[in-house]
């Protein structure tokens, strides 16, 4: 046998033999994988005896032959794809496909490797086109090897080769294409009984004796973990190496040195796409519960234990309500809710989740009175641990700071050669500037990534609160704040709903703050199936939720947060960019611990996984139904008017129902053509109809054109206005934190010649068609404020001087600066025209803003006292909705909407019939109804202390209706 090896191992190549075996010989009998496999096998065997090289000292070494191949002039992607145990796809048809392994990571810089194992081309399987249909048109190669060989070479560099004549005595690779093997690994590891998507114990699990830490790491060939005291300095003893599982691919290990309060941290050996290296890295934990300031260790902790709770914690009571569609959401940022509050007790709360626990500060007596109203539930901006800001005060600028203390820290900033008093606040600084300039907006630009604010869809430990807004963001203090906040908040009659972001993560590869892709590396992130870059279409790095153990993660993180903090329900941020079978699926688990939870989320169609492009959608049409909702922007634009992603003239010419479209048009759209317009107001409106009818796709209206048709006939730029079939599908809005604010967007739109009064009526008006309307409405928080961020389009990471909500309604922050120029210095000079041709009449003071505050209560109010806005069924609206005033001869500017309560199927005892009439128009407009003598003004509206609402008026046969005003009947 050691002569037979000699022999061959004589040959150039070592591997003369089997490369020499191409396709056709494999698809014969006389020669299969396994036996190749095998032969391989005994080849490294041989040579590792055959002495040679092999001395004692260089055996480890030259164990296993080395493998050469000419790379230098291949073209190299990423578009290989380990999708089962036994098939590889590729672009690439590949004449002479060889699998090509290197454990050293050496074939891009030497073309070495260990193994070559020789591939089939097959058909392409039926079901590839099911299962991942953006890769329908690529090859498929067969390979055969065992569970324990495949499961270690994922932990090695592979890469799917086409080699040249491989007969010849010198090989060259035409093609490399570097494998990903996100598909297999869910294959081996989470499609049995009892694998890695069943553990339940991820983490850091305190037991009685000893701390269990478990994570899923199949990549890796080597894991340890490190703990860490108090101070951050390691504990005597405290390295302990983890043992992998090899059915699941989980890495555990005991320590009885890390009680609760421990700091720890993993140390990884693994191969990462990126470098095209093995790498040794430092990672948190991605099932971390508790986390170190700024996150740079994860901390042991047991969420049951008393330390972790304020008091009456587990006693707390939270307000129940019917339906989803009873709900009445109140999007709240943390820091905007406080930050700008000069009436809390203790000034340090400012932007904290303790300043919602303040007893009388003018943002908790706004909440209670909006609560008294009948506003039930706040939606919090992304509370989970984030990554843009740093958790020490000490390091960040607040408008409060002075000049003096800012250039003592940040001496660069321009701000400190600029003249500037060193005694005045940077706030003061700011205010002095002349609005019509872009002076703030520098500074703004300068310090942004030193001050304290971020929305937060930046995403680095998914089921940790942040920090940042924390008085202490050390360990377990900041648990216990957040839940004091969710506790308050309960205690206050609301319901919690949490922002969530799966869709992304901040960073990934390498980066200081990358946790997913250090552990699993080309796992978690979605891979362009070509390049083998991480997509980035949301934004920044694409998670995979189609990838079982991401999906996993976002299962059991969900369940934390309404298991352990008590939240209510979660809006999902670019849900569409998740499979619509997984979001069913973690709604059933959520609904184990909180049967009434209320899932919703963006369901926008864009990017790599458009038109279920690689898996069905969690998108408006395909959760049609499901009670799952879906912000609709088919009443929004109707409203609002225009696109959210024009500059510009562009801007002010696309006014919409709410602010002037066709009945008072602005110099541009005047300018337009006249027959165009009125075509796009018609179908505005038919569009807002559908929109207050629940966005039902079958619910029946005669359009514009007299034609009797449903929701989904409604043109709304190609596809259907409407495509909800349950009223729990829709969650209808006019304004959110994304895009101006609905105060600026109306000023880019309104007429210049229209006075403050009305505009602070077109406010109003426009925020009454989602309280008014069937499904859920979500209502920006400081809307009801006429709140301003001086024209900035997207302000997430732009400061509290933008971002300013007022709540002592003294201002309502408009033109406090030119929006940055990084937004919006497209529309620096449509701004200025606006301004100055306003002269004033686009500032309000603070009787309009109380105004506008009371008439938005007076909605509140009116939605919540009967159940006639909050219908629960598609049949339901149907058969109780109707809209009066419409087709070809429809009066302008009216929409009439009529809810029935008839007494055989009685909602309310106390109304047999609603007429809600919306008048857009600038004029008072009658509209003629044979029975409007049996109604009267709705009792809320008879209290109003709007001077309009006197003049509303039923007679015998009509009902007049003030000009920019809403007006519910009842009988």
């Amino acid at each position: 046998m050691s002569a037979q090896c000699h022999l061959s191992f004589a040959m150039p190549l070592n591997f003369q033999f089997l490369l020499g075996i191409n396709t056709h010989m494999l698809s014969s009998t006389k020669v299969t994988l396994p036996v190749i496999i095998i032969f391989l096998m005994l080849l490294g065997a041989c040579q590792a005896s055959s002495g040679g090289k092999g001395s004692a000292a260089n055996k480890a070494k030259d164990a296993t032959p080395t493998i050469n191949l000419e790379v230098s002039s291949a073209k190299v992607d990423s578009a290989a794809h380990f999708l089962t145990k036994d098939l590889i796809v590729s672009q690439k048809n590949m004449a002479a496909p060889y699998l090509f392994v290197s454990a050293k990571a050496s074939i891009d810089e030497k073309g070495q490797g260990e193994l070559l194992i020789p591939l089939v081309a097959i058909d392409t399987p039926a079901w590839l086109s099911v299962k991942h249909p953006h890769l329908t048109q690529f090859f498929t190669y067969q390979v055969d090897l065992p569970d324990s060989q495949l499961k270690n070479l994922l932990k090695q560099q592979m890469a799917l080769v086409d080699v040249v004549d491989p007969q010849k005595r010198r090989k060259s690779a035409s093609h490399i294409s570097y494998v990903q093997t996100a598909k297999v690994l869910d294959q081996l590891y989470t499609q049995g009984a009892n694998d890695a998507d069943e553990y339940q114990h991820y983490g850091a699990l305190i037991n009685s004796s000893a701390t269990q830490f478990s994570i899923w790491a199949p990549t890796a060939t080597r894991v340890e973990i490190k703990l860490y005291d108090s101070n951050k300095q390691p504990i005597e003893g405290g390295q302990v190496s983890l043992t992998e599982d090899k059915n699941t691919g989980i890495w555990r290990g005991l320590s009885v040195r890390a009680p609760q309060g421990t700091y720890y941290r993993y140390q990884m050996s693994v191969y990462h796409p990126q470098t095209l290296q093995n790498e040794k890295v430092w990672v948190t934990d991605p099932y971390s519960l508790s986390l170190s300031t700024n996150s740079l260790y994860s901390q042991v902790v047991d969420l049951s234990h008393q330390s972790t709770k304020p008091k009456g914690w587990d006693e707390q009571m939270v307000a129940t309500l019917d339906s989803p569609e009873q709900l009445i959401l109140y999007e709240t940022h943390i820091r905007d809710f406080s930050a700008s509050d000069k009436t809390l007790s203790d000034p340090s709360q400012a932007g904290k989740y303790a300043a919602f626990s303040q007893a009388h500060s003018d943002s908790i007596n706004h909440l209670k009175a909006l609560r008294e109203a009948g506003l039930n539930t706040v939606h919090l901006l992304p509370t989970y641990d984030i990554t843009t800001v740093d958790e020490l005060p000490a390091n960040l600028i607040k408008l409060t700071d002075s000049i003096a203390s800012i250039c003592q820290r940040y001496s660069q900033l321009s701000l400190c050669t600029a003249g500037h008093d060193a005694s005045q606040s940077l706030e003061n600084v700011l205010s002095s500037f002349e609005p019509s300039t872009a002076k703030a907006q520098a500074v703004i630009e300068q310090i942004r990534a030193l001050d304290p604010y971020n929305w937060g869809y930046d995403p680095y430990h998914y089921t940790v609160p942040e920090g940042s807004y924390a008085l202490n963001p050390e360990g377990l203090s900041r648990l216990v704040e957040f839940r004091q906040m969710v506790l308050r908040l309960h205690q206050l009659g609301f319901r919690v709903i949490m922002d969530v972001v799966y869709n992304h993560t901040f960073a990934a590869g390498l980066h200081p703050k990358s946790v997913l892709d250090k552990v699993v590396p080309g796992y978690y992130h979605r891979l362009n199936p070509v390049t083998g870059a991480i997509e980035q279409s949301t934004c920044c790095d694409n998670t995979a939720s189609e990838h079982r153990m991401m999906a996993k993660l976002m299962l059991d993180s969900l369940i934390v947060w309404s298991r352990d903090y008590k939240i209510d329900g979660f809006r999902f941020d670019l849900m569409g960019h998740q499979p619509k079978d997984l979001m069913l699926e973690a709604r059933a688990e959520v609904q184990k611990v909180d049967p009434d939870t209320y899932f919703y989320g963006e369901g926008w169609n864009f990017g790599e996984v458009a038109n279920n492009a690689q898996f069905v959608q969690a998108t408006q049409s395909e959760l049609a139904g499901t009670e799952i909702g879906t912000f609709t922007d088919r009443l929004r634009d109707a409203i609002r008017g225009g696109s959210s992603f024009v500059s510009g003239n562009d801007i002010r010419v696309g006014q919409g129902l709410g602010n002037g479209l066709v009945t008072a048009p602005n110099e541009l759209h005047n300018a337009q053509n006249r027959e165009q317009m009125m075509q796009e107001y018609l179908l505005s409106l038919d569009q807002a109809r559908i929109g207050l009818a629940g966005n039902l796709a079958i619910f029946p209206i005669e359009n514009a054109q007299g034609e009797n048709v449903f929701g989904r006939d409604i043109d709304y730029g190609g596809a259907p206005t409407g495509y909800a079939l349950d009223p729990a599908d829709t969650v209808n809005y006019v304004s959110k934190h994304d895009n101006q604010t609905l105060w600026d967007n109306n000023q880019y739109r309104i007429a210049s010649e229209l006075s403050t009064g009305q505009r602070v009526r077109m406010q109003i008006l426009s925020l009454a068609y989602p309280m008014l309307a069937q499904g859920i409405p979500f209502i920006h928080m400081g809307s009801e404020l006429l709140r301003s961020k001086s024209f900035l389009r997207d302000s997430y990471d732009f400061g509290d001087w933008f971002n300013k909500v007022d709540f002592s309604k003294q201002s309502n922050n408009y033109n406090v600066g030119l929006p940055p120029a990084d937004k919006d210095q497209a529309n620096w000079d449509v701004i200025g025209k606006i301004l100055s041709q306003n002269e004033g009449r686009d500032n309000v003071n603070a009787q309009h803003i109380e105004f506008a505050f009371e008439r938005f209560r007076e909605l509140l109010a009116i939605r919540s006292s009967t159940p006639l806005f909050s219908l629960q069924t598609a049949d339901q609206i149907i058969r109780r909705t109707k809209f009066l005033n419409t087709g070809p001869e429809q009066t302008l500017g009216l929409i009439v909407m009529s809810i029935d309560d008839p007494y055989s199927r009685d909602l309310d005892p106390n109304i047999e019939q609603m007429i809600v009439i919306f008048n857009n128009n600038i004029e008072t407009q009658t509209f003629d109804f044979s029975d409007a003598g049996k109604f009267t003004l709705h009792p809320v509206l008879k209290r109003s202390q709007d001077p309009h609402m006197k003049n509303v008026v039923t007679s015998t046969n009509s009902f007049t209706v003030p000009g920019l005003t809403v007006a519910v009947f009842v009988r």
